[in-house]
């Protein structure tokens, strides 16, 4: 088995617009040793975190640009680079392995190809980098127009912005305070962890762990969900026996909290993909809780709605994602330009399919985890030109930015990812 060839099937497989979450469990199934596994995912992560440079420099290093039928070879090219640029693997295995990869793919051609560029990186690699890392994609690792747009968005934290991104993301957990105290939890794991102070449930660890070492995890007494994301539950100031919507639920973290934080909810779950709802579904067994959860699109209220006004509800609204790039390095290849204004007009009809299903006095919670304004601060005041009985809760906290609406976390502050928070009472 050789894993370089893997990790390239799965790069190609994200180049033709496929997600790593949904290739990765495909290929792990044949890969039983959790530390091949470990190097596959760390090949396909450290490829796509770095894409945009690593092509930058294949570009320069190829005579001419590869055919669209030989985007394996592509891949496997990636492949081979970032080994050479990033990782602790020695040059003449990285190069050999690479080599033998080729292969499978039944293109004689390009066993010589990849030996060459290879080699020719590793003789010149300092005068490369240099001649490199004058491109912007090659120096911050992102597509030129998404550098762009974060100047425009953020013109005095962009580079900030561009280098969380591209750093490996915090390992953080979130106590359920129905079964412990989160300083009780901190004396269980061996691991060195801190709380987050941001939030009432959140622990950061120093390093990630499987989930099968975190005590507790089993009975439900902690769940891995970034600091940022555990603040949405308490935002929505749950009380027992209130109706809640939780509206495109996937992948269930905040329901979950929602439900710890105040067992005695009424909560009915909306997704529209069946795989994920049947996480959440799993993730209800384990934390011993429950909700109605409805495999419908939220927008097509009639076909879910039972006609009962919601007192909470709650919008993790389908966005860019730019917010969590560091966790799903991906997205820098799968996001195209046209998406923001596409995801925008999703994200409107959303929530004038919603607002009418609050009652008078009731709270909804708007939430991305973008940065861009587009989906949030500017979707929030075309809302709100739209009705006229919303009126905006301002958020009461310390955290990320205050905003003319809402609140912005941008990545890395506060050691979570970036996302955006907007609350508003029913007139």
């Amino acid at each position: 088995m050789n894993l370089r060839l893997i990790a390239a099937q799965i790069i190609d497989e994200v180049t033709n617009g496929r997600s790593l979450s949904d290739v990765l469990p495909t290929y792990f199934q044949s890969i039983k040793d959790p530390r091949d596994r470990a190097f596959v995912q760390a090949l396909c992560y450290g490829v796509c975190r770095y894409y945009p440079r690593l092509d930058v420099i294949l570009s320069y290093l190829l005579q001419k640009p590869m055919r669209e039928k030989d985007s394996d070879v592509h891949a496997l090219l990636l492949v081979g680079l970032y080994q050479l640029m990033e990782m602790r693997v020695p040059a003449h295995a990285a190069v050999s392995e690479t080599v033998s990869a080729v292969e499978k793919f039944k293109k004689p051609w390009a066993r010589g190809l990849i030996n060459a560029v290879l080699r020719e990186y590793l003789r010149n690699k300092d005068k490369i980098d240099a001649e490199m890392m004058t491109d912007d994609e090659a120096i911050y690792a992102h597509p030129s127009w998404w550098i762009h747009a974060i100047k425009k968005a953020w013109p005095d934290q962009w580079e900030q912005i561009l280098s969380a991104n591209n750093a490996h993301p915090p390992f953080s957990l979130r106590v359920n305070l129905q079964r412990a105290d989160r300083d009780t939890y901190l004396h269980r794991i061996e691991n060195e962890a801190q709380i987050i102070p941001e939030t009432k449930t959140g622990i950061l660890l120093a390093s990630p762990i499987s989930v099968d070492m975190l005590p507790g995890f089993a009975d439900g007494d902690i769940s891995v969900q970034d600091g940022a994301a555990q603040l949405a539950a308490e935002l929505l100031q749950l009380e027992p026996e209130q109706l809640v919507l939780d509206a495109c639920a996937a992948p269930g973290g905040k329901l979950m909290h929602m439900l710890e934080i105040q067992p005695q909810l009424e909560v009915v779950a909306i997704e529209k993909d069946p795989k994920r709802i049947e996480s959440i579904r799993e993730n209800l067994i384990r934390l011993k809780s429950q909700a109605d959860c409805i495999c419908r699109d939220a927008n097509e209220v009639e076909s879910w709605w039972d006609g009962r006004l919601f007192d909470r509800i709650l919008l993790d609204a389908p966005c860019s994602a730019s917010g969590v790039i560091r966790r799903h390095p991906d997205i820098k290849l799968l996001r195209q330009p046209t998406d923001l204004k596409n995801l925008a007009k999703e994200q409107a009809k959303l929530l004038d399919s919603l607002w009418p299903l609050l009652t008078s006095g009731g709270l909804f919670v708007y939430v991305t985890c973008s940065i861009f304004p587009e989906e949030n601060i500017l979707q929030m005041q075309h809302f709100i030109d739209r009705h006229p009985d919303a009126l905006e809760e301002k958020i009461r906290a310390d955290w990320g930015i205050a905003c003319d609406i809402g609140r912005q976390i941008l990545p890395g502050m506060h050691e979570m990812d970036g996302f955006y928070y907007a609350c508003f009472r029913k007139m």
